[in-house]
Formats: structure tokens, C-alpha cells, sequence
């Protein structure tokens, strides 16, 4: 799949198989978009301010944030996106672990775009993968 809209997606999270499978998704996918990855919150929020600092040509048009990080989890990170007039439109998918409703309701009541849990196996996630860049890149019209 070859997203004809060029946007950079920002993919935070702390697990490193986590981030080595979501690459391979996307690589299974043929998504030639440019990705960013970040460890944690805190990495994702340095890139972004440093981003917008820079004039905001390379702000990513998609970010997939993990909840439960360290330093700053996906909650927080969510709080400070939203609150920022130059970052709040970029379109947030939580993609964590949690199933629980708690966390649906809050990053829900805080500005996520889509909340998913991360699948258990390879093919879901690719799938997930296919479906998040088909709707956020090639269907959505974004700011």
C-alpha cells in the first residue's frame, strides 16, 4: 500500500519488540510513509516541541501512542497534545495493551482519535496496521 498522502507517523512506545513489530507490520503493509519512533512520552513530546520550534513542516499527521510508559505515559502525552494549538490537531490511536473500559473512557474524555488494544498475533496487528493507514492516510482529510 503505497499511501499517496505523505504524512510522518509518530509511533511511541516502550517496548521494543512492540516498536520492532509495528515497523514490520508496516513494512508488511508497504507503507512508504516516513516513521518516527519514540521510546516513551518524553522522547515524543522533545520531538514535537522541537518540531514546532522548527516551523512544524515535519509534524507527523498521525501519532500512535502507547498508554502505560514510562516517564510520561500515553495519557499525559495525550493532556499536553491537546492542550497545544499547534499539536492538537494531529489525530491520536492509542495502541496499548489495556482492555480496560477506564482507560477507553479517560483518553476518550482527553482527545484520542481511536482507541486499540495491540492484537496478540502478527496477521491481527498487520491487519490493524492495513486498516489504520488506509482510513488515516488515503481516506481522512486532515489539517
Amino acid at each position: 500500500m503505497t499511501g499517496h498522502n505523505s504524512i510522518t507517523i509518530a509511533i511511541a512506545d516502550d517496548d521494543e519488540d512492540d516498536r520492532l513489530l509495528i515497523e514490520d507490520a508496516f513494512q508488511d503493509n508497504r507503507l512508504i510513509n516516513p516513521r518516527v519512533y519514540a521510546k516513551d512520552g518524553v522522547e515524543l513530546m522533545d520531538y514535537l516541541e522541537l518540531e514546532c520550534r522548527a516551523g512544524g513542516t515535519a509534524l507527523p499527521g498521525l501519532i500512535l501512542l502507547d498508554l502505560n510508559m514510562p516517564r510520561l505515559d500515553g495519557r499525559a502525552v495525550l493532556e499536553r497534545l491537546k492542550a497545544n494549538p499547534r499539536l492538537r490537531r494531529i489525530p491520536v490511536v492509542m495502541l496499548t495493551t489495556s482492555k480496560a473500559q477506564e482507560d477507553i473512557y479517560r483518553t476518550y474524555e482527553l482527545g484520542v482519535n481511536s482507541f486499540i488494544t495491540k492484537p496478540i498475533t502478527f496477521d491481527d496487528l498487520s491487519d490493524i496496521v492495513r486498516t489504520l493507514t488506509h482510513y488515516w492516510i488515503e481516506i481522512v482529510q486532515l489539517p
